[in-house]
């Protein structure tokens, strides 16, 4: 009798281990699918525009006047 609870209790053990295995590739996968790291080199770039503000957009560049010297 005891046999055959000590096939039940391992058979309990070895679904539960099999169960918290599926999971854990599910979560992994997931991450996976949802990561967000290394992400593209435009979205990282930061400027700094003439008034010491950060933006994410290239600030316009000024227009330089030239002098002509006759």
């Amino acid at each position: 009798m005891s046999s055959s609870q000590n096939k039940f209790i391992k058979n309990q053990k070895e679904k539960r281990k099999q169960q918290k295995k599926k999971e854990k590739e599910e979560r992994k996968k997931e991450r996976q699918e949802n990561n967000a790291k290394g992400g593209d080199l435009n979205d990282m770039i930061a400027y700094v525009d003439e008034f010491g503000n950060i933006v994410d957009e290239k600030p316009e560049e000024p227009v330089k006047k030239v002098d002509k010297k006759n």
